[in-house]
């Protein structure tokens, strides 16, 4: 009965403070000391500096401000201009034309960025005025990219995948090795719908392109070159074991720099933008993870992840239910909090629960994303929706709308995931990782 009361105290602080507007980070942290104070008889302000310098000094939450320097980077580089350049001309071809630049170019960039918003920002900035001048449907426009763009939180380095796996303690590179084939399976499944409607809609007669030779189009791959290289060095060096994931995000930072070097466009102005934008970035998330972290242990002196995880069992769920219950749950939470919030909030929760049920716990960080990937897109907090709102002036009702489609077949993702729990696990048991994160 204690821990219901106590999970009566918590959400209702909680909410009051994310809906007096304060940061998710502190909020987080305030929850816990209220917790703190009134369930156990451990000085709070002791607790808080020492969960807190633990929850910072971990080595494998280096990779992370890495990789979102890496992103920033190359978000202020052509790269999006060259990617479309050697893209277009063998997509074109393709049944529902150069929308697949949309799919493709996301998945690209995201094996160069774990951020869901740089990889939609940094692809559509270019796709959607060309595509725009070609006459495709608006709506598929902005849903193939809406959708897309959140593979930036599976494909690897993915940022959600990192705080996943420091919260729970496991090893990055495998979960960056599991994240691979799912999102290359969502990425052929959004495809698929792009070729399909296609065929089936009337409304679908985009400007033809002009017919070019087999050596025009090998000519225009030439400006893929940059950004395949980097991608062989950061994600090659981690699955080859020649290093962990911070050591591939410090050669991604390097790489990325270097490519913006060639391009003309790394100056001082770029470098401190980048800089400073990576920056804010790492500041917001780990502070959300400190506040995360004290969360749990306060939690942890009340009894509540255990007792709610024996009641759980207590209700006999088969793994399947416990799944959709799961699934159920964040796409709920996803429409008020975003992705990594969502993560860090939950997990200490969601953990014992998922282990009793004898879930992998690697699986379940692909599950996890996936199901995260949806908030991206749901409103009223869906990031990579005001995004687009931004770059397109459409209003929020017709961006989500053209979203729809992605979100459904990321729902029959989750369904894919289930039955074949292969396509996580294989590539993380049977690639050695190198150890250290």
């Amino acid at each position: 009965m204690e821990q219901f009361y106590a999970t009566g105290i918590f959400l209702f602080v909680l909410f009051l403070l994310l809906g007096s507007g304060v940061w998710v980070g502190l909020s987080l942290l305030g929850v816990a000391w209220v917790g703190m104070e009134l369930f156990t008889s451990r000085p709070a302000g002791d607790a808080m500096m020492t969960i807190i310098w633990s929850a910072s000094s971990s080595w494998t939450l280096t990779a992370l401000p890495l990789f979102i320097w890496m992103g920033e980077v190359l978000f202020r580089t052509r790269l999006s201009e060259d990617m479309f350049k050697g893209l277009s001309p063998w997509m074109a071809g393709l049944p529902g034309g150069l929308v697949h630049t949309n799919i493709v170019g996301c998945t690209v960039f995201a094996a160069v960025s774990g951020s869901s918003a740089a990889t939609l920002t940094t692809i559509g900035k270019m796709s959607i005025p060309e595509l725009r001048k070609r006459n495709y449907p608006e709506h598929m426009v902005i849903g193939t990219l809406a959708g897309a763009a959140t593979l930036g939180l599976m494909i690897p380095p993915s940022l959600t995948l990192i705080v996943y796996g420091v919260t729970i303690n496991e090893s990055i590179t495998k979960l960056f090795m599991a994240g691979v084939f799912p999102g290359l399976v969502l990425a052929a499944m959004f495809m698929a719908y792009v070729a399909i409607l296609s065929r089936l809609s009337p409304s679908y007669k985009p400007d033809p392109e002009p017919k070019m030779r087999f050596s025009e189009k090998l000519a225009n791959s030439r400006f893929l070159i940059p950004v395949i290289l980097l991608i062989l060095v950061v994600i090659g060096s981690m699955y080859l074991g020649f290093a962990t994931a911070t050591e591939a995000a410090a050669f991604g930072v390097l790489g990325s720099m270097t490519l913006a070097a060639f391009q003309g466009s790394l100056n001082w102005q770029t470098f401190t933008a980048s800089l400073m934008g990576a920056t804010r970035t790492s500041a917001m998330i780990a502070l959300i993870l400190a506040g995360a972290a004290f969360l749990s242990l306060s939690m942890g002196f009340t009894g509540l992840p255990r007792a709610l995880a024996e009641w759980i069992a207590s209700l006999g769920l088969s793994r399947f239910e416990l799944l959709m219950a799961l699934l159920v749950f964040y796409i709920v939470i996803g429409c008020f909090l975003d992705g990594i919030s969502s993560v860090v909030l939950t997990i200490a929760v969601v953990e014992p629960m998922i282990r009793q049920a004898g879930i992998d716990i690697i699986w379940f960080g692909i599950f996890i994303v996936v199901v995260v990937e949806m908030a991206q897109i749901t409103p009223p907090i869906g990031f990579n929706l005001f995004v687009l709102q931004g770059m397109t002036h459409h209003e929020m009702n017709y961006i989500a709308r053209a979203a729809l489609p992605m979100f459904a077949i990321m729902v029959v993702m989750v369904f894919v995931l289930i039955a074949f729990p292969e396509l996580a696990t294989w590539l993380p048991e049977n690639i050695r990782a190198r150890p250290g994160g």
